[in-house]
């Protein structure tokens, strides 16, 4: 397993995100759970908004397929989403 930095840039639709926020976090809290996201949250830089979700998959494609059924993803409350491979060389999540 490889780690992956997902992101997530959101589209306007501020009311459909606060609307789906619930489904959409506990969707997230699930693949915590089971081990494959480590971390996720809301990042903004010059006026975008969106997230940063750290996972945990065999490659990029998986790492993706992982999120499909993510209830912003479904609802079209993502603008744009892009996945890099993290290779951790220092701190608790780099691999030994």
């Amino acid at each position: 397993m490889q780690t992956y930095a997902v992101t997530y840039v959101y589209n306007q639709d501020d009311a459909g995100r606060d609307a789906n926020r619930p489904a959409h976090r506990a969707y997230l809290q699930a693949l915590a759970v089971a081990g494959s996201i480590q971390a996720s949250g809301p990042v903004q830089h010059e006026g975008m908004t969106g997230a940063l979700i750290i996972i945990r998959a065999a490659d990029a494609a998986a790492a993706l397929a992982l999120l499909e059924q993510d209830p912003f993803w479904q609802m079209g409350l993502i603008a744009d989403r892009a996945v890099v491979e993290w290779n951790i060389v220092i701190g608790p999540w780099a691999q030994l």
